[in-house]
C-alpha cells in the first residue's frame, strides 16, 4: 500500500506522508502516560509503523489534567484524511474530547471518540491502522479489546 520511492542508492523507502492512514490520538491526564502508551503501541505494531500517533497528555504547563488545545493540536498533527481515532484514559478526558466534538470545528472531520480500554485499545487501534484499515475497523478493533481476558 505504501508508495515506494527510489533512493539514489537504489534501495526502496516508504513515502509515509502519501498514505491515507487513520491517525490515533491518546488523551491522558499525564503526558508521560500518553507518550509511553504511544511508544508501546508503536513498538508492538512493528516499531517502523507509518501510523501517525500523537500523545496529548497533561496540561500545557506540564501538570496533570487535560487540555483542549493539546488535544486539538494532536488531532491536527495525525490527520491524513482517513479519520482520527481518539482514545482516553479517564472521565474528564472523555468530557474534554466530547466538548471538542460538540464544538464541531476544533477537530478534523471524521474524528471519533473511541470507547475502548486505554492501553489494550490503543495497541489494537495502532496495529489495525497499520494494515490500512478504515476508521470503523480501527474503532471496532480498539473496542474489542474490552473482551480480552487476562485470567
Amino acid at each position: 500500500m505504501r508508495a515506494e520511492n527510489e533512493k539514489k542508492s537504489g534501495e526502496k523507502v516508504s513515502d509515509y506522508k502519501s498514505e491515507r492512514l487513520v491517525g490515533i490520538v491518546l488523551v491522558s491526564h499525564s503526558a508521560q502516560v500518553a507518550a509511553s502508551v504511544a511508544e508501546l503501541a508503536q513498538g508492538l505494531a512493528g516499531g517502523d509503523t507509518a501510523v501517525p500517533v500523537a500523545a496529548a497528555g497533561g496540561t500545557e504547563a506540564g501538570g496533570l489534567g487535560t487540555s483542549a488545545e493539546l488535544i486539538a493540536a494532536a488531532a491536527a498533527s495525525v490527520d491524513r484524511g482517513a479519520g482520527v481515532a481518539v482514545l482516553t484514559d479517564l472521565g474528564s478526558a472523555v468530557l474534554t474530547v466530547k466538548a471538542l466534538l460538540a464544538e464541531g470545528d476544533e477537530l478534523p472531520d471524521s474524528t471519533s471518540l473511541v470507547d475502548a480500554p486505554f492501553v489494550e485499545g490503543t495497541v489494537a487501534a495502532v496495529v489495525t491502522a497499520a494494515t490500512g484499515a478504515d476508521l470503523a475497523a480501527v474503532e471496532a478493533a480498539a473496542a474489542e479489546a474490552y473482551t480480552y481476558r487476562k485470567v
